[in-house]
């Protein structure tokens, strides 16, 4: 165990890397009412193209696989979805992709433990059909429509496609709806087991804790074990100049937006 202060606004991080490879950090604070927790992957849409070192072979998955993942994980094969049974418990939940992670998180001032039991469940269960995979590219593909209309993230994106030719940081994270209409559950599955592997994965509690109660907490809810295997991301090379100086788009907003990347 291995503990980090900061003795400018009085605080400790406790980081423990568990038998099983879960790497978790604990925030204790004394007094506070509201218990915070957040999982999160070292998995996002940039780790598109990929070798799992032991085995010596290329990966390649469709973009938007991260979200489109992270969006499957709530549904349960009792048929319940997860969001509904934290959101019943009266505990703020909620998830997100970025380029280079995807979190699963909640915070609350009760029931936590019953929370942390439902978070601790969905997130190394996972369950993935043919029907239901189908169903969500319907739901995904409404939300990437729905971003092709918001402006501030089309300023972002096409700021970063002037920039970079063949990074995937230059992909829209959800994908598009014709990548996304290439995923299969057989996809979903060789995602979560290399990527969701609990040594590429990170746990951070910040609360009214003891740090070994936490810690137990913690350790009798991992029911996955790891198989340690060494992930590596493969980029192709950027060349050095950039793609284009400047782009214009002509959109339905009330005053115009811009981005500049120095």
């Amino acid at each position: 165990m291995k503990t980090i202060q900061n003795q400018k606004v009085k605080e400790e991080i406790i980081i423990e890397k568990l038998d099983n490879g879960l790497n978790v950090m604990i925030i204790p604070k004394k007094g506070v009412l509201k218990k915070y927790i957040i999982w999160g992957a070292n998995f996002g849409s940039i780790d598109n193209h990929f070798m799992i070192k032991q085995d010596s072979k290329e990966v390649k998955i469709p973009d938007g696989v991260a979200h489109f993942l992270e969006h499957k994980l709530f549904e349960q094969e009792n048929g319940t979805n997860s969001l509904d049974v934290l959101s019943s418990l009266g505990v703020d939940a909620n998830a997100y992709t970025t380029n280079d992670h995807t979190a699963y998180l909640f915070e609350a001032t009760d029931h936590f433990y019953e929370a942390l039991d439902e978070l601790m469940d969905y997130v190394q269960k996972p369950y993935f059909t043919d029907e239901n995979v189908e169903k969500e590219k319907g739901i995904i593909s409404q939300e990437i429509n729905m971003y092709e209309d918001d402006a501030e993230w089309q300023v972002y994106m096409n700021a970063m496609k002037l920039m970079y030719h063949v990074n995937p940081i230059n992909i829209d994270i959800a994908g598009s709806v014709e990548t996304i209409s290439k995923i299969d559950k057989e996809i979903l599955y060789k995602a979560y087991d290399n990527f969701y592997d609990l040594s590429n994965m990170l746990l951070v509690a910040c609360g009214d804790f003891e740090k070994e109660a936490i810690l137990e907490e913690i350790k009798k809810r991992v029911i996955k074990t790891s198989n340690q295997k060494e992930i590596e991301r493969i980029y192709e090379k950027e060349p050095e100049e950039i793609v284009s100086k400047e782009k214009t788009i002509e959109m339905e907003v009330s005053q115009p937006m811009f981005a500049i990347r120095l």
